[in-house]
């Protein structure tokens, strides 16, 4: 049976509604010019995705789309938009109307963690690059299938922690690079501990704390607290659960811990030259958690196979005295970088520099070349914050296996790899 031209297009038609696919597969970022403009949404716009350092529009790249599940951080995102840039942008509450939105090339996910995991997966699979907020995903099972979707389906993935590449960290007063030399060079020893404390310059936000029993509240009628929760089990709306201060609740965060650990500790990652690999012993110093909601702890201890050490000091236990950031047999090395070896900054003067690193995203997504702080390195320290959540959720010492990313003879361990999602969510 013959087909006419006018029914071919008729079926091409509708194959295009079924289908949609991004510029970057049809043509891909290598084979556009240099200047052709980049095209963002971002989902999640009640706090840091409307931030003056996310919330952008430019020459190399243009804002198009926002995405909340809160009526007025919709209209608000969409106002902000047309008063810096006049332009109305499109706005979407169902954020995989965005990821399958042909306009976008990147999706910035600024959501609570809980959805990290499922918006990267679907947007890799919608063929777009991805720009994550920190931590990259709520539990390592979610951080194993993003990086498998992300390699899959040939995409960009950024993490959004900074401090490995640039920016002075913390109260160490210096850029990561020359302590990147210094522990290349051997000048300190090995194994080493790295300390991670009020006294070595971080804080651990123990703000984050959660309330427990919190009474049930009219669910306001700007919120679809149904898809707020998404994957994470029901539980009664209480304004405490949501929004600003969502982080004190297992279901979608952990806490100072996960908030800032993986700011604090990709760079040690990074350091140390842990990029793919894990701890394989974690031990707490920490009182009983609540089920739901997340309390205060004092110390966490991660050690690797090499003797290597991140230690973590939190509330009430602090190391007395000027302790070192990080520690070796043959030197220490305290905030503010003073180091206890001689003529140290003139020593590192005569080293090679670190390897170069690929910092700028999108000249990434144009390249396709992979930005320093991709899915897999991301999903390593990613590993290292929920490494710590989840021995301060069992109270006790947890053995770890780097290679197959599971624990050692411990099943209720291992339930918190991959813990169930409510329906319909799935990855």
């Amino acid at each position: 049976m013959s087909t006419s031209r006018r029914d071919f297009l008729k079926t091409l038609g509708g194959m295009a509604l079924l289908t949609i696919v991004p510029r970057q597969v049809l043509g891909g970022p290598k084979f556009t010019a240099p200047s052709d403009q980049l095209t963002k949404g971002i989902i999640g716009v009640g706090g840091i995705g409307k931030s003056s350092y996310h919330f952008t529009s430019n020459k190399d790249c243009r804002l198009v789309a926002v995405c909340d599940v809160d009526r007025k951080h919709l209209e608000s995102a969409v106002a902000l938009g047309q008063k810096k840039f006049g332009e109305t942008l499109e706005a979407y509450s169902d954020f995989r109307r965005l990821i399958t939105d042909p306009n976008i090339d990147i999706v910035h996910i600024a959501t609570p963690p809980h959805w990290h995991g499922i918006m990267a997966v679907e947007a890799a699979k919608a063929g777009k690059d991805i720009w994550c907020e920190k931590p990259m995903t709520r539990t390592i099972g979610e951080g194993k299938r993003v990086a498998e979707a992300v390699r899959r389906n040939n995409r960009i993935f950024r993490l959004n922690t900074w401090f490995r590449f640039k920016d002075t960290f913390y109260g160490l007063g210096t850029t990561v690079e020359p302590l990147k030399k210094l522990i290349d060079s051997g000048l300190l020893g090995w194994p080493l501990k790295v300390t991670i404390s009020g006294t070595t310059g971080f804080t651990w936000k123990f703000f984050w704390v959660g309330r427990e029993n919190l009474a049930p509240e009219p669910v306001p009628a700007e919120l679809d607290y149904d898809m707020w929760l998404g994957p994470a089990p029901y539980k009664p709306y209480n304004k405490h659960r949501v929004h600003s201060t969502f982080r004190g609740y297992w279901d979608y965060d952990g806490g100072g811990l996960t908030d800032m650990g993986q700011h604090y500790m990709d760079p040690v990652q990074y350091l140390l030259g842990k990029d793919e690999t894990s701890p394989v012993k974690i031990e707490v110093d920490a009182p009983q958690q609540h089920p739901d909601t997340v309390g205060i702890w004092r110390k966490i201890v991660y050690t690797y196979d090499d003797g290597c050490q991140i230690v973590l000091e939190g509330e009430g236990f602090e190391s007395e005295g000027d302790t070192p950031y990080i520690e070796g047999p043959l030197g220490k090395v305290y905030k503010g970088f003073r180091c206890t070896i001689p003529d140290v900054m003139e020593k590192l003067a005569e080293m090679p520099d670190p390897e170069p690193q690929n910092t700028d995203f999108l000249e990434c997504v144009r390249t396709r070349r992979k930005f320093a702080l991709d899915e897999q390195i991301g999903h390593r320290s990613s590993t290292l914050v929920n490494l710590g959540a989840c021995a301060l959720r069992l109270n006790r010492t947890l053995h770890f296996d780097p290679d197959t990313q599971l624990f050692i003879g411990d099943d209720a361990a291992n339930r918190l790899i991959d813990q169930p999602m409510r329906g319909p969510w799935h990855i």
